[in-house]
């Protein structure tokens, strides 16, 4: 019991610690939008008074059930020929038609609907039930997307470190943050062909470099993980260290669109005078060399390991140090 009372009374190892949030972007749809076609759709076109020219033909039954959109977007039509659609909503694809047939028939009556939405798709990978390509028809919330993956375990996922991506470009969405606290900010609606990544829990891990001998990821034991223990397995011999740089220990622990800069003084954690510091999945630790003092100094000698692990980091350092676009 008095050891326990002891702990209780040593302070935070925490000499500051500062935050940052990432702008909105642009590019990151929070509304629902018109569906626009793209390759692999299936598409139905009617040219009213023309049968011959209606795709697919008046009592045709197999097949497709109308034209599919090539992968460069066009399609192949009976007197026009080849016309491009992908990217046009289907009003606009109905306006491109009609032009198109206005060259030939005189004030052509054309309708377009779409058969198949087959070029929007989401990817769900990692922790899910019934995880791979979900093609659904419609435009998805993440919430809605999620939900197509099955049954997702929470308590059993690594959501610290679960992303949503486009192309190669991660968003800058807190899933934990909407799962687990209900912030509904986060539900945005998903571009199509928007990557949903959620790891097991066993995929936790934190990044340690700097005066390392072995820096890299650091995988989490038993669900958990100290500073400590981490700069310990990293390589550093905790007991032939000065004290002046364990005492600037960095750390940056992001979340969604936002980081927080921390600086721990390890050296009284180590010497008993601070209460263990507990790190979360994703953070990353920056055990200073001598002659690194700021935190402008810091970022430049992490960005080429930040480089080496850039897949799976969180989106806020993905964004803000490792986007072509900064």
């Amino acid at each position: 019991m008095a050891a326990t009372s002891t702990a209780a009374t040593l302070p935070s190892a925490v000499v500051s610690q500062s935050s940052e949030t990432l702008p909105p972007l642009s590019s990151t749809p929070d509304t629902y939008a018109p569906y626009r076609l793209g390759p692999d759709d299936v598409i139905s076109i009617s040219v009213y008074m023309h049968p011959e020219l209606s795709q697919p033909e008046p009592g045709q039954t197999s097949g497709s059930g109308g034209v599919m959109i090539t992968s460069g977007g066009t399609v192949g039509l009976p007197l026009v020929g080849t016309v491009k659609l992908s990217g046009l909503t289907l009003a606009q694809a109905q306006s491109q038609l009609t032009s198109a047939y206005g060259q030939y028939i005189q004030n052509p009556n054309v309708a377009v609907q779409l058969v198949s939405a087959r070029s929007l798709r989401y990817y769900l990978l990692g922790d899910f039930s019934s995880p791979g390509v979900k093609y659904p028809g419609h435009d998805l919330t993440l919430l809605e997307a999620l939900a197509l993956g099955g049954n997702l375990d929470v308590d059993n996922a690594d959501l610290y470190q679960a992303y949503v991506a486009v192309g190669s470009r991660k968003l800058p969405v807190d899933l934990r943050a909407l799962l687990v606290n209900g912030d509904m900010t986060q539900n945005i609606v998903l571009q199509p062909g928007a990557t949903i990544v959620v790891p097991p829990s066993s995929y936790e891990k934190a990044f340690v470099f700097g005066a390392v001998g072995k820096p890299g990821a650091i995988a989490f034991q038993g669900g958990g993980l100290t500073l400590l223990q981490a700069m310990s397995e990293a390589g550093m011999d905790l007991s032939n260290y000065t004290q002046a740089q364990l005492a600037q220990v960095r750390l940056i622990r992001s979340h969604g669109a936002s980081a927080d800069f921390i600086v721990v003084d390890a050296s009284k954690i180590l010497d008993g005078q601070a209460v263990p510091f507990p790190l979360q999945p994703g953070d990353i630790v920056f055990v200073p060399p001598t002659g690194v003092a700021t935190w402008n100094q810091v970022l430049d000698k992490l960005l080429p390991s930040l480089n080496t692990v850039a897949g799976i980091l969180n989106p806020f350092v993905s964004i803000k140090y490792l986007s072509k676009d900064n």
